[in-house]
């Protein structure tokens, strides 16, 4: 059998493109609810890159996926490290992600500088091969377009920098929701979207009770016009959407982003402009 990913192969893994600070082009998302094959590959030759022994991969894969290792397997070349390629290639596209999580969590209780290495380097095939998740703090995360992107970084550290660590969690939590595999939960993502700029509005305009709507209503100048008309009802979507429930509406996924992305940005903005 001929091993993907042996060792040898990896002896100028970062020479070159390392050295000269080149990536792939980033391209578009196109994938979210599937693990590509060449994903899985990229997985395992990874994970040798980073020094582990199919030995150690395989313990992690029979963890997630609930298999006994085959015990007739005992050599790391070719016998173990063709069934873990066996189970990568072949199990469901989720639990890829999982057992991507999981050597994450291996590494970095043992060798957190390869940890990281491993982290950087998936993101990178991640990002080549168009797949919208990311590897975060060691959990598979949603990753969107790049203002999508920007606009949450931004408001998670500002909302944690200013101390506002229930809003702060909110969005967490609207990220978490997105994040949920086999299926986003989107409807979720934008209750808890909403929910944090509620949050914020509340705070700054001294009324914990009121609703967003409410708010905007009581407090004109709180968004800039027209601009507040969009914000009123992009709260009465939520509404509608996510806290008062129909049969058969359910948020799709790139309005559960826009919703995610625009509460991510109007945070942003009340903060920065109580501050200035």
């Amino acid at each position: 059998m001929n091993c993907i990913g042996a060792g040898e192969m990896f002896d100028n893994y970062k020479s070159f493109s390392k050295r000269h600070n080149m990536k792939s082009r980033e391209k578009e998302i196109t994938v979210r609810e599937d693990a590509p094959r060449e994903f899985r590959e990229a997985l395992l030759q990874v994970s040798i890159a980073v020094e582990l022994e199919p030995s150690h991969i395989r313990e992690i894969v029979c963890r997630v996926l609930k298999k006994l290792p085959n015990k007739d397997n005992c050599s790391q070349y070719p016998n173990i490290w063709g069934e873990v390629q066996e189970y990568v290639l072949n199990c469901e596209w989720f639990f890829v992600y999982d057992i991507t999580e999981g050597i994450y969590s291996y590494l970095s209780k043992r060798n957190p500088e390869k940890a990281q290495e491993f982290e950087e380097t998936i993101n990178e095939s991640l990002r080549e091969f168009g797949i919208g998740w990311q590897l975060s703090e060691g959990l598979i995360q949603t990753r969107g377009p790049e203002v999508f992107e920007s606009s949450v970084h931004v408001a998670k550290e500002i909302l944690e920098e200013t101390g506002r660590t229930t809003a702060s969690h909110e969005i967490h939590e609207a990220l978490m929701a997105l994040s949920r595999r086999p299926e986003a939960d989107s409807t979720g993502a934008v209750q808890h979207a909403m929910a944090s700029l509620e949050c914020i509005a509340r705070d700054i305009c001294g009324e914990p009770k009121a609703t967003l709507g409410e708010i905007i209503k009581r407090h004109p100048g709180i968004f800039p016009r027209p601009i507040d008309n969009v914000i009123s009802k992009a709260w009465g979507f939520a509404s509608e959407m996510a806290r008062h429930l129909q049969e058969g509406r359910v948020s799709e996924r790139e309005e559960a982003e826009l919703m995610v992305g625009l509460a991510a940005t109007c945070a942003t903005y009340l903060i920065r402009k109580t501050k200035s």
